[in-house]
């Protein structure tokens, strides 16, 4: 796609805001076909990124066009913030996206777009197929969107920005970013609370949050909290859902170099030949390993869990159910921050705010 930096701020008004959800519900569809030239970007974006297996592809992909896309859902989440028809100051907003999941900006061009605002992306690198793809069809069926969405290789001359990296990119994108309004998004992880009562169907379902993706998202589950005396026989066994994982061999690597530093450090751990379960008080674990640890009084480990800003969600009996950490709705924001909130209140007085995490 021509990189576009340059926009018209009066071109958004062509479209107002039925016409963006006709036209962005009309991609729920299109991601749940069979289209030629979607397969064939489904394609090109596994070949591109060995991490992306066509089944990570198709699952964000389906979890996306029924929980963001669909008509009815978008018409809700917009009336819910009383979207104007019509944005008569559009902003260019900077979008700088992750790429760790298959199409993990795409909720953060979804907000801008449906708030009226230009977006300017910048795609990651392991993440620009899918994403181009979509823009590119969006304005093959809404010609009036081309002034209005671009892909960009630099980003610059935004009246805000959206940006989600890393710790250390986060830095750096204060040091660029941080005179304009801007949301700036660093590393998170998720976590799971145990009580040594789950049912086998709790574990299995817990398996996929921990593993889809192979545990690359900041919504799976990278530490177990459990009580004292746990059994984790069951848990293993039901880990073993993905033992599959080890025929991929970037994963296995993983494996075998984790296995190998945990023997040479003389560290107790256990495993069901596919994933390693180790107590470490870090809540970030690295792929192919699972930390855990220990609690006594579980509103104490709540309220502490709750405060913690590097945890983006908790899946327990009694928070988000297991297997459904990697289903967001549209009102799921990646770091707690509200993305359409933000862009709204811009829309409304361009106020010089921060939501840096």
């Amino acid at each position: 796609m021509k990189d576009v930096t340059n926009l018209n701020a009066k071109a958004i008004q062509q479209m107002d805001l039925s016409q963006r959800i006709i036209v962005l519900s009309k991609l729920s569809a299109y991601m749940k076909g069979n289209e030629a030239s979607w397969l064939k970007a489904k394609q090109q974006a596994a070949q591109k990124n060995p991490w992306f297996l066509p089944e990570f592809i198709e699952t964000a992909i389906q979890n996306m066009a029924t929980a963001f896309l669909e008509e009815a859902s978008l018409k809700t989440w917009a009336a819910n913030y009383q979207l104007p028809a019509q944005n008569l100051q559009p902003q260019k907003i900077g979008i700088v996206m992750a790429g760790n999941i298959p199409l993990v900006g795409f909720h953060d061009f979804l907000c801008v777009c449906i708030s009226g605002h230009h977006a300017v992306i910048k795609p990651s690198s392991k993440d620009e197929v899918l994403i181009t793809h979509l823009i590119q069809k969006l304005t093959e069926w809404a010609p009036e969107l081309h002034s209005s969405v671009s892909i960009a290789q630099q980003i610059n001359g935004c009246d805000a920005y959206i940006a989600t990296g890393s710790n250390n990119s986060s830095r750096y994108f204060e040091d660029y970013f941080g005179k304009y309004p801007h949301i700036i998004r660093r590393n998170r992880t998720s976590v799971a609370i145990l009580t040594g009562h789950e049912t086998t169907e709790e574990l299995a379902a817990l398996a996929t949050d921990i593993h889809l993706y192979f545990g690359l998202g900041c919504r799976n589950i990278t530490k177990l909290y459990v009580p004292e005396n746990y059994d984790f026989i069951p848990l293993l066994q039901a880990l073993k859902k993905y033992n599959n994982y080890m025929d991929f061999h970037k994963y296995k690597h993983n494996y075998d170099y984790q296995l190998a530093v945990l023997i040479m450090s003389n560290q107790y751990y256990m495993t069901n030949e596919s994933v390693l379960l180790v107590e470490k008080e870090s809540l970030f674990s690295p792929i192919a390993q699972i930390h855990y640890g220990y609690y006594n009084y579980l509103p104490e480990l709540k309220q502490s869990l709750q405060q913690n800003q590097d945890i983006q969600c908790i899946v327990s009996q009694n928070d988000i159910p297991f297997g459904q950490a990697q289903q967001p709705t549209l009102t799921d924001y990646a770091d707690g921050v509200d993305t359409l909130l933000f862009l709204k209140n811009i829309t409304a007085s361009n106020p010089i705010q921060s939501h840096m995490l």
